[in-house]
């Protein structure tokens, strides 16, 4: 059996309960969530800090409207690499570009795909040709720019 699946099966209902109520606001105080859940805000503390121990918890994020920060392109990039061995590699090349925010090796036409942020086209287009075209191993890439989100939410844990 596998890590992930091992901490799987030490999760209980409760435990379930807590990720996703913290989820959907990570700002809640253990006493109030407890009182939630019908449990001890003690319980919550220990199952908390348990799932943080094993990795389920990995941190806590703030939710920002990066749009009010002036951040209006959102681009995803299509990235076709000479190798897929230098995966690795362009991913840490790319961890350095900031307006990189999320990163994913992928099945399909790309290798990996990227999403990028940016205040404007001319912002995009230095991303793209002053930064992300020089990293070693990536031979070309395909630019997406979303025009809206829809949405963007967690994944329901709940059985």
């Amino acid at each position: 059996m596998n890590t992930k699946n091992a901490t799987k099966h030490l999760l209980d209902r409760l435990d379930l309960q807590i990720i996703q109520e913290m989820m959907n606001n990570a700002e809640i105080s253990y006493m109030e969530l407890g009182k939630k859940l019908f449990v001890s805000g003690g319980t919550i503390h220990v199952r908390t800090k348990k799932l943080e121990e094993l990795k389920v918890i990995t941190g806590k994020r703030l939710t920002i409207d990066l749009r009010s920060l002036g951040y209006d392109v959102i681009a995803f990039i299509g990235i076709y690499l000479e190798k897929s061995s230098m995966y690795d590699d362009v991913a840490k090349e790319l961890k350095k570009i900031p307006h990189v925010v999320r990163v994913n090796y992928t099945t399909g036409n790309y290798s990996m795909f990227a999403e990028i942020m940016c205040k404007d086209i001319a912002q995009l287009r230095f991303v793209l040709h002053d930064e992300l075209q020089k990293i070693k191993g990536i031979e070309r890439t395909e630019t997406l720019i979303s025009l809206e989100e829809s949405f963007n939410r967690n994944v329901m844990v709940l059985v």
